[in-house]
């Protein structure tokens, strides 16, 4: 029986060594991914500011119509 418990510990030993690098790929995997979502979150916001900037142009170039008294339409 004592050899076969000195196999069942030496088992043992080897064990956490498989979990430990599962973390450790786990949390490099994690890393990874959250660095590829910042990284497209920024892209997609500097993607937006450029389209706010040229609306806010466009609004600021555009002339506000003004109504025709006789013929009731809107003009520039």
């Amino acid at each position: 029986m004592g050899a076969l418990w000195a196999l069942m510990e030496k088992d043992r030993m080897t064990l956490p060594v498989p979990h430990l690098v599962a973390l450790v790929l786990g949390v490099l995997g994690a890393t990874a991914l959250i660095r590829l979502a910042m990284r497209e979150k920024q892209r997609v916001n500097e993607e937006l500011d450029l389209a706010r900037a040229d609306t806010v142009t466009d609004a600021v170039q555009r002339r506000t119509l003004k109504r025709d008294p006789r013929t009731g339409v809107y003009r520039p």
